[in-house]
């Protein structure tokens, strides 16, 4: 017997041998029992010695020798990422493939689009007679050029059925379809710092070379990036092209099918059916398909001849995976892209501090937009409205009321931004103060009106809106503050013949959700959008000419010290919306603190002013992106017991271990939501300015933790590698 090592989805840091009678590839896909069910694993390494009495090595039981090989620069990006975010390998694998290459069977590979045409053969044969009339249409289409089976089936819908039989008498020639395919010129004239743009990042398509492409909101940095596609397209190489949000993908792949008719796409991302999605890695991984486009798991597809990776929005926290393996995607493509020696583009209006701060290391070369690529267009003026003194009628002043009624009387397209979805964020007794909070999280129940429910936003615990108070019995329950449901109620009284439409999470939870509101603002027949953060990000509506900003302000009183980060790049966002084509755009943002910095920043539209300032704060603190971070994190169902394991794996490695003086440990202290889903939740935080010596640390803290929790086994724990939550 041979002895291979296999990945396996079980938490367990080393990888587990198996034996088998010939020696078997590594990334082959085979099946095993482990404590006596058959699961999916991955072979590693073949031909090891073991070490572990041979007879207590279990066979492999099933190899699946149609599949195809997972690549090795594929398990070189898998073992890197289980190594920096200190996970076990074979969970780390597992997560990284498609639920059908998880399951303990044989996969159809897919086979790749042909065309068909008629051979010399069977040039000389006799068309089908002309009462065969479908036939005949057939035969004429292959005679004419190459043609697909989709077109064929188009002249008759057993086309298959004839194709075959021709070519068994020889009379067809079939011929794989290239992934990319002509790629027609671009209909859209690039302006000089697109142009300049694009140039740049083309000069270097042979080298890694990591860019971050500064535009302000409706520069076309996204025919910059197709630009630079086409370039590495019509080179037969692939695009990696990632979206922070699946709700983005339909309005660029509309632009992407308009720019890119003949390049075979795959689409990875969560809303995809399960077979689909399986078939489409494949396709991305045997080179049937040129463009993938996808949300951060698309970053470990294998790619046979990746030449590009762009990622959009590439502030956006959405990159960052916050159960299970936490990678960050951004990250681990810039990781990629130097692997296979390709351009990275990073596109934001909004770069995140960590990527500008590359930049002022010359890490990273900055590529700026500072004009709007439609000719008309201008960026909008943003305007501070000081609520401090001014009556609130359900969280809307007078001056706002008026705005909307009179752009509505216009007949511009007007949108109110809350991110805050539900009908109220919170209930409570207004006889004895009794809040409605969460029984299983350390938050206030959401009122949501139209579903008649009290609802956690973060665990989904939901009840019937209560008749009376559970402490005084008093039936007056009062709702609390705005959300997106009462926001579009008010305006529907404000504005009784608009049409007005909300966007949040309740309402497109469906696929078909986002291509029904993008035809009815296309078509002209919506007059308010009322949203939350879906609506900021990346969409362009032409003719939206008003941004209404509701309580912006919460995120200013965070403890998270990325708050005002966020919350800048929220309204830059949601501003950037308005004004991107011939009509002007104007915003208004209600606040009680116009003085604070990011609304000043906001107001000139000066990214660079508040990225300078707030770097300048992180170094002064000594905070990312001037340090490195990890978070250790204990869940129990008592807050003590969370933080007793983290205070006992803390006493043993100080007495046992050499910690290093350059790395930092503070806590244990309870999370920012210290509870959640029924779990008291604390962490301990490792800083260092050295990156080898923080992960020399957190592996310490991984070997106590692994040791220490079978006297916990009611606690749960994890680590966090550069944790975004606080």
């Amino acid at each position: 017997m041979i002895f291979h090592q296999l990945a396996l989805n079980v938490p367990l840091f080393p990888l587990l041998t198996y034996a088998h009678p010939t020696i078997l590839a590594a990334g082959t896909r085979v099946a095993v029992r482990f404590r006596k069910r058959l699961m999916t694993a991955i072979v590693w390494e073949s031909n090891i010695q073991p070490d572990i009495d041979i007879k207590k090595i279990l066979p492999i039981e099933v190899v699946f020798e149609d599949d195809w090989l997972l690549p090795s620069d594929w398990r070189e990006l898998l073992t890197f990422t289980a190594r920096y975010y200190h996970y076990p390998l074979g969970q780390a694998v597992s997560s990284a493939l498609p639920k059908g290459m998880r399951e303990p069977k044989t996969i159809a590979l897919p086979v790749a689009d042909k065309v068909y045409k008629l051979s010399k053969l069977g040039r000389k044969q006799n068309a089908p007679a002309a009462r065969f009339h479908k036939q005949l249409a057939l035969w004429h289409r292959l005679q004419t050029s190459a043609v697909s089976l989709t077109q064929l089936k188009a002249e008759h819908n057993q086309a298959e059925r004839y194709l075959h039989k021709w070519q068994q008498l020889g009379w067809i020639e079939a011929d794989s379809v290239s992934s990319c395919g002509i790629i027609p010129a671009s209909q859209y004239q690039l302006n000089s710092q697109q142009q300049q743009a694009s140039h740049t990042v083309q000069a270097g398509l042979d080298r890694f070379a990591p860019y971050l492409l500064y535009g302000v909101t409706g520069s076309g940095k996204t025919e910059v990036y197709f630009d630079i596609m086409a370039k590495v397209l019509q080179q037969g190489k692939q695009v990696l092209f990632l979206l922070p949000e699946i709700n983005l993908t339909p309005q660029l792949l509309q632009r992407v099918h308009q720019r890119f008719p003949h390049t075979a796409t795959a689409l990875l991302h969560s809303q995809t059916a399960s077979g689909e999605r399986t078939r489409n890695y494949l396709r991305a991984a045997l080179g049937q398909a040129a463009l993938i486009i996808g949300t951060r798991l698309a970053i470990f597809t294998p790619l046979q001849n990746l030449g590009l990776i762009i990622i959009d929005e590439e502030h956006d926290h959405s990159f960052k995976q916050q159960t299970d393996l936490r990678y960050h995607a951004r990250d681990l493509a810039v990781w990629r892209a130097k692997q296979h020696a390709c351009p990275i583009v990073l596109g934001s209006a909004t770069p995140s501090l960590e990527s500008w701060y590359q930049v002022k290391q010359h890490q990273y070369q900055l590529l700026q937009l500072t004009q709007r690529a439609h000719a008309n267009a201008q960026l909008p003026k943003i305007h501070l409205l000081d609520t401090r003194r001014l009556p609130l009628d359900q969280g809307i002043s007078e001056v706002i009321k008026q705005k909307l009624q009179k752009n509505f009387q216009q007949g511009g397209l007007s949108m109110v931004y809350l991110n805050r979805r539900g009908f109220a964020p919170a209930l409570f007794c207004s006889a004895c103060g009794h809040a409605f909070g969460c029984p299983n999280c350390s938050a206030k129940m959401v009122l949501h009106q139209y579903s008649k429910q009290l609802r956690c936003h973060h665990c989904d615990f939901h009840q019937p809106i209560p008749h009376s108070c559970p402490e005084c019995g008093n039936q007056d329950l009062t709702a609390v503050g705005q959300g997106t449901q009462r926001i579009e109620e008010n305006l529907q009284k404000l504005l009784p013949e608009a049409k007005i439409i909300r966007v949040d999470r309740d309402s497109t939870s469906r696929k078909q959700d986002w291509d029904n509101i993008y035809n009815q603002i296309n078509n002209h027949d919506v007059d308010v959008l009322v949203g939350t953060q879906m609506l900021a990000k990346g969409h362009d509506f032409p003719h939206l000419n008003l941004v209404v900003v509701l309580n912006a302000d919460n995120s200013l009183y965070s403890a998270d010290f990325r708050a005002p980060e966020r919350l800048f790049a929220e309204l830059m966002q949601v501003s950037g919306r308005a004004g991107r084509a011939n009509s002007s755009g104007e915003v208004w943002v209600q606040t009680q603190q116009p003085e604070h910095k990011v609304y000043q920043a906001l107001v000139a539209h000066d990214y660079i002013a508040f990225a300078s300032a707030e770097l300048a704060e992180r170094e002064e603190m000594n905070m990312p992106p001037y340090t490195h971070m990890a978070a250790i994190r204990a869940d129990a169902k008592t807050m003590n017991a969370a933080q007793e394991l983290l205070r006992q794996v803390l006493k043993g490695i100080r007495q046992h271990e050499q910690l290093s003086a350059k790395v930092h440990i503070f806590g244990p202290v309870p999370m920012l939501m210290a509870r959640l889903a029924g779990y008291e939740r604390a962490q301990v935080f490792l800083e260092s300015n050295q990156r080898k010596e923080l992960h020399q640390t957190i592996t310490l803290w991984d070997n106590w933790l692994t040791f220490l929790s079978k006297y916990y086994n009611r606690t749960r724990w994890l680590i966090d590698v550069d944790p975004m939550e606080m």
